[in-house]
């Protein structure tokens, strides 16, 4: 078999078939929202800001029968691979198809100077038995949570919306402005704070990277809502929450981005504030959104409570998978 390299600079039915064998399985497996095709196209071929990326399939009779994806971080973190996808037909699986991409991907990470292979799955099922297989372990547990906004009783979610003297909030829809960036880079520090591998390093955030961040928003077919807590006293960044969608309008589910509140503004509950107030601006902009559905850590206990304090419902659980080459 063959396994070859998509070029990014002209990636054609290659990229294509690639999303074609990746949405079914994963829609076979993922009670959530699909990810659209462009936003697939993106991600793979980018690797996400401040990062680089690569992908190679097994092309046959010139259908794509499978593939993966590899992402580098190159801002921080450079010890390790971000594995997404790997998928292959279900007509063509039990052939050591998958295998033979995973093992091609280890051999890619080694050839990029990289350790240490993360990815992630349902607990259950043919993602985590292959990743069992392949001698990985569990990482983190993470659970998938959705608010489902058509039962929301949106006067309570006004009602609860805590007081938080000494801050206010600033709201804006798509890509943040530019004299935001430097605001939006400090706020992103927080999110070092998320539980992690245990061999990962704090990230890090500068404007050019922010900017490169939100231009990713756009050039993935993405758009979304951002609330910013901000102190009055002075006007540091506090906290932050984002909920992101497809800008075309095409699906009634958004996600939940980065939610954070810096350290030194905790205790105050503007975590609660910021998203109660995101969703409220949320359903008031985008009333064709049904669901918002949302990533935390099993041991984030903070965010979860807030979480359910909102009306989110576990949907499924997730594994972050790592292996050390």
């Amino acid at each position: 078999m063959r396994i070859q390299p998509i070029d990014f600079g002209r990636p054609g039915a290659l990229l294509t078939g690639l999303y074609d064998v990746f949405a079914p399985a994963y829609a076979k497996d993922d009670p959530g929202p699909v990810m659209s095709g462009r936003r697939f196209a993106h991600e793979v071929s980018t690797g996400g800001s401040g990062a680089r990326a690569e992908a190679w399939v097994i092309a046959e009779d010139g259908e794509v029968t499978g593939g993966y994806g590899l992402s580098f971080p190159e801002s921080g973190n450079t010890h390790m691979a971000w594995l997404f996808p790997l998928v292959v037909r279900p007509e063509a699986q039990g052939r050591g198809l998958g295998t033979a991409l995973f093992d091609h991907a280890v051999e890619r990470m080694r050839a990029n100077g990289r350790r240490l292979l993360l990815s992630e799955s349902p607990v259950t099922g043919v993602g985590a038995r292959f990743a069992r297989a392949r001698g990985m372990t569990v990482s983190l547990a993470l659970a998938r949570r959705v608010l489902d906004l058509r039962k929301v009783d949106w006067s309570a979610f006004e009602r609860m919306r805590p007081d938080v003297p000494g801050y206010h909030l600033r709201s804006w829809t798509g890509p943040a402005p530019d004299e935001l960036l430097p605001t939006l880079a400090t706020l992103m520090s927080g999110m070092n704070d998320a539980p992690r591998d245990s061999d990962l390093a704090d990230d890090s955030f500068d404007v050019a990277r922010m900017r490169e961040h939100e231009r990713n928003l756009t050039l993935s077919g993405r758009t979304g809502h951002t609330t910013i807590a901000l102190r009055d006293s002075d006007g540091a960044p506090a906290g932050l929450t984002r909920i992101n969608f497809d800008a075309d309008r095409s699906s009634g589910w958004a996600g939940q981005s980065d939610t954070t509140v810096l350290r030194e503004h905790r205790g105050r509950r503007l975590g609660l504030l910021l998203k109660l107030a995101n969703a409220i601006r949320l359903h008031e902009h985008e009333p064709h959104l049904e669901r918002v559905i949302t990533w935390n850590a099993t041991v984030n206990a903070h965010m979860l409570a807030v979480n359910e304090a909102m009306g989110f419902e576990l949907l499924d659980e997730w594994n972050e998978w790592r292996l050390e080459v």
